[in-house]
C-alpha cells in the first residue's frame, strides 16, 4: 500500500501523545500488513483513548485515518474480541 498519507492529529496534543496516536494507527497499518500481536495493539488502543477520551472525536480520527491511508480501524479492533488469536492479522 502507498504510504503517502497523512495521520490525523490535533494540534494541541503534546509530541508525546501525537507519536502515542501515530503509533496506535501504525498498529492498526500493521495489522493488515503483517500482523500485530493482540497485546500490543490493545496497548496503542488504550492509550490512543486516553489521548482521545471522547467516543466523537475517536470516531473523526479513525475516519480521517481511513480516508488517508486506506485502512479501517473498526475490523481490527473487532478482532480483539476474539480471544483465540494472539496476532491480529487481517
Amino acid at each position: 500500500m502507498d504510504k503517502n498519507f497523512s495521520y490525523p492529529i490535533v494540534e494541541d496534543w503534546t509530541r508525546k501523545e501525537m507519536v502515542d496516536v501515530i503509533s496506535f494507527f501504525t498498529g492498526i497499518e500493521d495489522a493488515y500488513e503483517n500482523g500485530i500481536k493482540k497485546n500490543n495493539l490493545i496497548n496503542l488502543y488504550n492509550r490512543f483513548k486516553e489521548i482521545n477520551p471522547s467516543k466523537v472525536e475517536q470516531r473523526k480520527l479513525q475516519r480521517d485515518f481511513e480516508n488517508e491511508s486506506g485502512y479501517s480501524v473498526y475490523p481490527v479492533l473487532k478482532k480483539i474480541d476474539d480471544d483465540s488469536q494472539k496476532v491480529i492479522k487481517m
